[in-house]
């Protein structure tokens, strides 16, 4: 076995809180990842929803009925249908909040005051 000389940088061994160091910044950029993922489908899957979702109630059945095999009432696809659009209009209204809290939190505020000068 050869050893390199001294000052030879061809054997660099990390130490352990290096390797630690390393895995945890892997770790929040994963995070960071799959934060924005659960983000922006925060808002895509409410909003294709509601786009989506038929407005006639028999039409929903029959889509439930297609499905899932599972037969509905007009009265409850109508109940289903109203429900279903105010759990995406609540969502969509929870991610416009989170983002102008946010965006509210990332400004900077200033004092525009005027300062008294000393003479």
């Amino acid at each position: 076995m050869r050893l390199p000389a001294e000052g030879d940088k061809s054997v660099n061994s990390p130490q352990c809180c290096q390797r630690k160091l390393r895995t945890s910044r892997d770790a929040r950029q994963q995070r960071t990842w799959l934060r924005r993922i659960r983000e922006v489908a925060g808002w895509i899957v409410p909003g294709a929803l509601l786009a989506l979702m038929p407005k006639c109630p028999m039409c929903l059945a029959a889509y439930v009925a297609l499905c899932s095999g599972l037969t509905m009432s007009c009265s409850s696809a109508h109940t289903l249908m109203r429900t279903l659009t105010a759990l995406c209009i609540g969502t969509l209204a929870l991610c416009v909040v989170r983002c102008v809290v946010n965006c509210r939190q990332n400004t900077q505020t200033f004092n525009l005051q005027p300062t008294q000068t000393r003479s």
